[in-house]
């Protein structure tokens, strides 16, 4: 019979901090803030974007968590550094941590938009689904491209306002959702390999995925560029000049610094670099939308 480890209480708190993937976790709750922010915009209710931005923060906390958790057995082969192989965190410990922030989110939902709630819920079955089955198969791409124009959607929903640009932004999310998961999936494609995992970037292999994720970031930037020279979506010009022009110079760097076939020491900083393109533009546009 094999002895629980002993953990002092910091080893347990660094272990949950860890479990939660502070960096991943701290970018949708930029994207969150900036869109609620913008949604309240320029009468801020502080009460609402709190409850927004908490609800939607306790709810990718429970994605990650349970990712960790679902991910136990094939981490303890290839990961043994994740806090649940080495100890940190026992599986039970994650499984009732991320059932609680599930709980959590639909409690502060409660006072908000019966929308924002049913919204929540749909992008926390599509997190959940990931989890539990969808991330080793092609299909992870799809989550993503579904899951991420509910960001926005849900922000200004749940603060009581919609305007055009939120209806345009599902496509442009939808291809900024592909283009997030081949770059999240990339400094994972040699595990994810050898563990027989199918995922789509698997399936594409680094080069495919790193095309097939730069033409998504095009096809973005090209359609924003599109409504707004058409004025289908009123914006404010200064801000979505510059909007795109910072989005297409990080185009042009992760194409320069990368290449077609991002080298494994890079390609953390690669999907970093892709994440702050997603807020920029996605945030930029609703902003210069907002204030037109």
């Amino acid at each position: 019979m094999q002895i629980a480890k002993k953990r002092r209480p910091v080893e347990v708190v660094l272990g949950f901090f860890l479990l939660c993937h502070p960096l991943p976790v701290l970018f949708h709750i930029v994207a969150v803030t900036v869109f609620a922010l913008v949604a309240t915009w320029p009468h801020s209710s502080w009460n609402v974007i709190g409850l927004i931005v908490a609800a939607h923060a306790a709810m990718q906390l429970s994605i990650a968590v349970l990712n960790d958790y679902c991910d136990r057995q094939a981490d303890a082969a290839s990961k043994k550094d994740k806090p649940i192989p080495r100890g940190l965190v026992r599986p039970g410990e994650a499984l009732l941590a991320g059932i609680l922030l599930i709980a959590a989110m639909i409690l502060l939902l409660l006072p908000l938009n019966p929308w924002a709630l049913l919204i929540s819920l749909l992008y926390l079955v599509l997190g959940q689904s990931y989890n539990f089955g969808l991330k080793s198969t092609p299909l992870s791409g799809i989550v993503f491209a579904l899951a991420i124009p509910l960001i926005p959607v849900y922000a200004f929903v749940g603060a009581g306002r919609i305007i055009p640009v939120i209806f345009w932004l599902v496509p442009v999310a939808a291809l900024l959702g592909i283009a997030l998961n081949l770059a999240n999936s990339l400094p994972d494609i040699e595990d994810d390999t050898a563990n027989t995992a199918r995922t789509l970037a698997v399936v594409l292999g680094v080069k495919r995925s790193s095309i097939v994720c730069s033409i998504c970031i095009l096809l973005s930037i090209i359609l924003v560029a599109v409504l707004t020279l058409t004025h289908v979506v009123p914006v404010r010009g200064v801000f979505m000049g510059s909007t795109l022009f910072l989005s297409i110079l990080i185009v042009i760097a992760l194409l320069f610094f990368f290449g077609p076939e991002p080298p494994v020491p890079m390609r953390k900083l690669y999907f970093y670099l892709v994440v702050l393109l997603c807020l920029i533009l996605g945030g930029g546009w609703v902003l210069a939308a907002a204030i037109a």
